[in-house]
């Protein structure tokens, strides 16, 4: 394995999940346009902002111990699927537990060609 895809095979699942928090964190930016008192939008936004905060807790265990993160993102796909089923259009299910479960596989890999990775 050369050293590009060694790099990008560390990397990817890693800045996935970090544009999936900025994506799962734009959500909540509504409750700015509700006529909330500042007491209510600082609790709105904190109760949006928690699918976000559960992504980056994993992401921060899965960083270091990707045999972790790869159950951990592919039991968030799950979850979000059994949560939400038949509230969405497919298509929101794809864009919320696609990157999970991708992550998860990518976390997966990471593991599997850990000492290759590793390896100078």
């Amino acid at each position: 394995m050369n050293a590009n895809v060694k790099r990008e095979l560390f990397w990817a699942p890693r800045i996935l999940c970090i544009l999936f928090v900025l994506f799962l964190s734009l959500f909540s930016f509504d409750v700015f346009n509700k006529s909330l008192s500042f007491r209510e939008t600082i609790l709105a936004l904190l109760v949006h902002l928690s699918p976000a905060c559960i992504v980056a807790i994993a992401l921060s265990i899965a960083w270091r111990w990707e045999w972790l993160g790869a159950p951990l993102f592919i039991t968030l796909a799950v979850l979000y699927l059994v949560w939400a089923w038949g509230r969405f259009h497919w298509v929101v299910y794809l864009a919320i537990s696609g990157p999970l479960f991708s992550a998860g596989l990518l976390f997966l890999l990471n593991w599997a060609y850990r000492a290759q990775l590793r390896a100078k």
